[in-house]
C-alpha cells in the first residue's frame, strides 16, 4: 500500500520569501505580518489578515455606497484613530513590536510605518487611493483625493499641510545641504513608496534596534529577511557575515563576507572587511569546550 504524501510546511523564511518572490503579486500587508513569526514562531498570519479584514468589514458597515472620497476619508480616520485608537506609541518608540503588525494590531499603538501600512490597507478597502511614502524621517501616507493630494501622518492621524510638511523636512534638508541653492522641490520627497521598500524600512528599523542592543540571533533573523527581499543589496551581506561573526559562525560569515568584498568594489569599507576576514581565517572555527 502506498504511504500517503507528506509534505513539510515551509519555515518562517520561506514563507516570506514566497511572498515577497515577484513584485506584481506582493502583498504589502501579508508580508509585513509574516515579519513577526520571528518573534513569535506560532504567529498565524492568516488569522491576522482575517483580523484586518474584519476591521474593514465594520468600517464598510459605516461608509455609505454613495460616499464622495472626501466622506470616505473622514469615516476612515474617525475609525482608524477614534474608535479603534490606533496612535503612536510615544513611551516605548524603540520596541521591537512597534514593528510587528499583529502587536500593533493587538496593542493599537505603533510606528509611522506599521501604522501606515494598516491604515493603507483599511483606505484600499473602501475605495481610497492611498500609499505610503518614504518622507525622511517620518513615513507618512498619501491619499489621491479629487480635490487633490491629502498627507496623513499615521502616528497622529494629522493632515499635514505643504508648510508643515516643509518644517518636518528642514532638518533633513540642512543636514544633507539641500538648502539655497541646492534646494529640491518638495514634491521629490512624497513620492510612492514601493512595498518592497516598506517592508525594507520596517526591517532596516528592527536592524538597528537589535543591532544597538547587540541582540544577535534576532538581529541575524532581520538580516536573513532584508537578504531576501533584497538579494542585490550587498550592505545586508556584509552586515549579515558580521552577524554570523559575531555569533561564532565563522563559515557563514566569510562567504557573505567574500560576496560582499566581490560585488561591492567601489564601498569605502573594503579594506576594514578585509581585515576582518583576514582575522576569521586566521583564527579559524571556534572550537567547542
Amino acid at each position: 500500500m502506498a504511504r500517503p504524501l507528506q509534505f513539510e510546511a515551509p519555515t518562517a523564511l520561506e514563507y516570506f520569501a514566497s511572498l515577497v518572490a515577484d513584485d506584481a503579486s506582493l502583498s504589502l500587508t501579508e508580508a509585513a505580518v509574516a515579519i513577526g513569526q520571528d518573534d513569535d514562531p506560532g504567529l498565524d498570519a492568516q488569522s491576522v489578515l482575517a483580523e484586518i479584514d474584519q476591521l474593514a468589514l465594520r468600517l464598510m458597515q459605516r461608509v455609505p455606497a454613495d460616499a464622495v472620497p472626501l466622506q470616505r476619508l473622514r469615516r476612515l480616520n474617525h475609525f482608524f484613530f477614534n474608535d479603534l485608537g490606533f496612535a503612536g506609541n510615544v513611551n516605548d518608540y524603540y520596541d521591537p513590536g512597534n514593528s510587528h503588525l499583529g502587536t500593533v494590531l493587538r496593542t493599537r499603538r505603533g510606528i509611522p510605518i506599521t501604522l501606515a501600512v494598516l491604515y493603507i490597507e483599511l483606505a484600499t478597502q473602501i475605495g481610497l487611493q492611498a500609499r505610503g511614502v518614504s518622507f525622511p524621517g517620518h513615513f507618512l501616507v498619501k491619499l489621491h483625493m479629487p480635490q487633490g493630494e491629502v498627507v496623513i501622518d499615521p502616528f497622529t492621524g494629522h493632515s499635514l499641510s505643504r508648510d508643515e510638511l516643509d518644517d518636518l523636512l528642514m532638518p533633513y534638508r540642512q543636514s544633507h545641504g539641500l538648502v539655497g541653492d541646492f534646494d529640491v522641490p518638495l514634491g521629490l520627497f512624497l513620492q510612492a513608496a514601493p512595498a518592497r521598500d516598506v517592508l525594507a524600512r520596517i526591517l532596516r528599523n528592527l536592524k538597528e534596534i537589535h543591532r544597538s542592543g547587540e541582540d544577535w540571533p534576532r538581529l541575524l533573523q532581520v538580516l536573513n529577511r532584508l537578504v531576501v527581499l533584497l538579494p542585490d543589496a550587498w550592505e545586508e551581506r556584509r552586515d549579515r557575515g558580521l552577524a554570523y561573526a559575531e555569533l561564532g559562525m565563522t563559515g557563514e560569515a566569510l562567504h557573505d563576507l567574500d560576496l560582499y568584498l566581490a560585488h561591492a568594489r567601489a564601498a569605502e569599507d573594503q579594506s576594514a572587511i578585509r581585515a576582518r576576514v583576514a582575522r576569521l581565517r586566521s583564527a579559524g572555527p571556534r572550537r567547542l569546550h
